[in-house]
């Protein structure tokens, strides 16, 4: 009976009973962020396990708090410091910040710095030099940065997947060149408004980068048929989406490239390129009709029932569809649809200021469409809300009517 006592009063201190690799363990298996701030309160040695397992991190914070968060969090792969639109009066991250990152962060992988406008070539030096596994960044709207800066993390970054630069006016084709010499494994590029950006720089990125996913070159104004040319043929198995809007250089020998080439093509953007014609746009729909999913061609004035029509008939897994401004398409674009078998798949569908379509055309599409989710007619004479309860238009729950332009937009096309 003793005995039996003594062995029910002993005590076991799960501290003392389990490693640090079996804590990892039990950590590892809690699903929500917030079971796993939890754990961290139980004392402080699980508090530093759990803030060495962390991988993702969302901050603002100034050089002292960095260093903290650096010691805390040694293994984070994902650090978010980008600053909102609203707050763009703000710096936020500044070359002195960018310092302590490169050497406190050293296992980082995804770094975004979206709208830091406080950061130079000066800063972005230390990313270069400090932050070898980095495969994702993101500047978007940092508008000092130039060549030099950027170049540098080129070099010492070669294994970037993913550079975003929206809004820097100041990178040329010398990065490009850069990127194509030191980064062969780059998949996603966004230069929007890098109106330095030409031909030649295009031609030598591809001439590296050949297995580039997702490029976004909307308002490159230089940008023309001999550089898409070039990507269409270098990049033809991996090319998912290709942004061209507002690159009134491009021209049907750009859309004739894709189709050759690209044949898993998925989101095309040509709004604004208003010398593609329908024969371009036919052969693309039936080269493509397997995976295209995402086209718009907004103000692609030479645009008419034909290539709407080719568009429909062929592209049966296309979501999303913008035709605005294309003022020579009318209901007869429809009609082939009276005579197919199979549902479309249209969830988007925009047809903003086109006067010549009724809506009888719309009544078509939709007897042939019911997983439509958002529809644009703003500015289309002939239909407004009276004429389709007029009609006896049937839309679904699901489905918003922009008529008058009180409706957001969904940014799958932007």
């Amino acid at each position: 009976m003793a005995s039996s006592a003594d062995s029910s009063s002993i005590t076991v201190c799960i501290n003392e009973a389990l490693t640090d690799d079996e804590l990892r363990s039990v950590l590892a298996k809690l699903e929500s962020q917030r079971d796993k701030e939890v754990f961290g309160l139980v004392c402080k040695r699980w508090l530093h396990l759990q803030s060495t397992e962390r991988k993702r991190l969302s901050a603002r914070a100034g050089p002292h708090m960095l260093r903290r968060m650096a010691d805390r969090f040694s293994r984070l792969h994902e650090l978010d410091l980008s600053q909102s639109i609203s707050r763009s009066f703000y710096p936020g991250v500044i070359d002195s910040d960018l310092r302590v990152i490169a050497h406190g962060f050293k296992c980082l992988r995804v770094l975004n710095l979206q709208n830091c406008k406080g950061i130079s070539d000066s800063g972005v030096l230390f990313v270069g030099s400090g932050l070898s596994s980095l495969q994702s960044l993101d500047v978007s709207y940092c508008r000092k940065l130039t060549d030099k800066g950027l170049s540098a993390v080129a070099e010492g970054c070669s294994d970037l997947r993913s550079l975003y630069l929206a809004g820097c006016r100041f990178v040329t084709d010398g990065l490009l060149r850069a990127l194509s010499k030191n980064c062969h494994y780059l998949e996603e590029l966004g230069l929007q408004g890098c109106t330095n950006i030409t031909d030649s720089g295009l031609t030598d990125l591809v001439n590296g980068c050949q297995q580039i996913k997702f490029l976004d070159i909307n308002k490159c104004s230089n940008i023309g048929d001999i550089g898409v040319s070039s990507v269409s043929m270098a990049c033809s198995s991996s090319l998912k989406t290709l942004k061209l809007l507002d690159c009134y250089k491009i021209g049907d020998e750009s859309i004739l490239s894709l189709a050759r080439f690209c044949k898993n093509l998925e989101t095309l953007v040509v709004g604004g390129c208003r010398d593609i014609s329908d024969a371009s746009i036919k052969l693309l729909a039936i080269s493509c009709k397997s995976n295209l999913k995402n086209l718009r061609m907004d103000w692609c004035l030479n645009i008419t029932d034909s290539s709407l029509s080719c568009i429909l008939a062929q592209c049966r897994n296309l979501e999303a569809l913008d035709i605005g401004c294309c003022e020579e398409v009318t209901d007869a674009a429809f009609h082939g649809l009276n005579g197919e078998e199979n549902e479309l798949s249209l969830k988007v569908l925009k047809v903003s200021n086109c006067p010549k379509i009724t809506v009888t055309g719309i009544g078509m599409l939709l007897d042939k469409c019911d997983s439509l989710e958002y529809l644009d007619v703003r500015s289309c004479p002939h239909i407004t809300k009276a004429g389709c309860d007029e009609a006896g238009l049937q839309f679904s729950e699901s489905c918003k009517v922009n008529f008058t332009g009180s409706l957001c937009e969904p940014d799958v096309l932007l």
